[in-house]
């Protein structure tokens, strides 16, 4: 049998998303394109790949299998395309990567990683920038890809899908304060002495503007510029921080709460530039490795009212 690789990306979105609507509008299908699709991969395979539901679908034993695979073989064809891509263009040409501070802590170092490794012909350009320069530089043509947020990107005009959540959640020493609840306001928060960034840093300016001219009187025992020096003050009860879900290790020993805030909940969105490369095979690689970096991240789960964060169980 042979396999379409737009039909493989196509079930892995429908995969991903639980739905054959999301998976459609994310290949810019139609949903009834979409669905014949599917029914010709279940035809073509001779045993159904989706079980159907009210409330979306999910993949049989046979489509989980088919998913896994699909993944190895786009991620190969990627490499496969880049490296004949690499004799067309100059080595000297780099590919230019924006992101905010909260995946520049390991979002954006664990796919480059990878993509590095995996293309060592390509080079790439990192700079930390915020939401709304990111978009400007892509639309402009000065970049190639960018992880926004979705609060400050908005309808702007860009390729944008989504790739993880960056809620923020607060944080403290194992035992301590937090303990016994599942969630707090930032108010309720603000009552206790907080460890925090530096004033310039851009995850806590963000929070300010959020916050707005009513904001509560915070108390920082210290500042600093660096998350992983901020998430290591916390876990010691010097005070409580708040940061971004994916700046905490959930094999570290602290306490890691909701924010009840509607602004405190955030999601990564992968952006497009619209130069001319941005649709070459590097290109493509470097947000295929994105989004598996994204993926690779472990889940978190609300705690109990009754229970302390601690590191999940070794798997048998």
């Amino acid at each position: 049998m042979r396999y379409d690789l737009d039909d493989l990306r196509l079930f892995l979105h429908i995969v991903t998303e639980g739905s054959i609507t999301a998976g459609a509008h994310r290949m810019h299908l139609s949903l009834p394109s979409a669905s014949a699709r599917v029914r010709s991969l279940e035809h073509h395979a001779g045993v159904a790949l989706l079980i159907r539901g009210r409330r979306g679908v999910r993949p049989t034993p046979a489509g989980t299998t088919l998913a896994r695979h699909a993944r190895d073989v786009l991620d190969r064809t990627a490499r496969l395309e880049s490296a004949v891509a690499s004799y067309t263009r100059s080595p000297t040409t780099a590919l230019t990567l924006l992101s905010g501070g909260s995946a520049m802590h390991r979002l954006v170092p664990q796919a480059l990683v990878s993509f590095l490794r995996a293309h060592p012909d390509t080079d790439v350009t990192v700079f930390e920038s915020r939401t709304p320069q990111t978009v400007r530089m892509l639309a402009d043509g000065e970049a190639d890809l960018g992880v926004v947020l979705d609060h400050e990107a908005g309808d702007c005009g860009l390729e944008l899908e989504p790739l993880g959540d960056d809620s923020l959640v607060v944080i403290g020493q194992a035992g301590g304060i937090l303990a016994g609840r599942t969630a707090l306001s930032y108010r309720e928060v603000a009552e206790h002495p907080l460890v925090g960034l530096d004033a310039d840093a851009s995850l806590r300016r963000w929070i300010e503007r959020r916050l707005g001219p009513h904001a509560p009187a915070v108390r920082y025992r210290t500042t600093v510029a660096d998350l992983n020096v901020l998430v290591s003050l916390a876990a010691a009860g010097v005070g409580l921080a708040v940061v971004p879900r994916r700046a905490v290790d959930p094999s570290r020993t602290l306490d890691v709460r909701e924010l009840q805030d509607p602004w405190a909940r955030r999601h990564h969105l992968l952006a497009r530039g619209v130069k001319d490369r941005a649709t070459s095979a590097a290109t493509t690689a470097l947000a295929e490795h994105l989004r598996r970096a994204a993926r690779s991240e472990p889940a978190f789960h609300k705690p109990r009212a009754d229970t302390v964060d601690s590191p999940p169980p070794p798997e048998n």
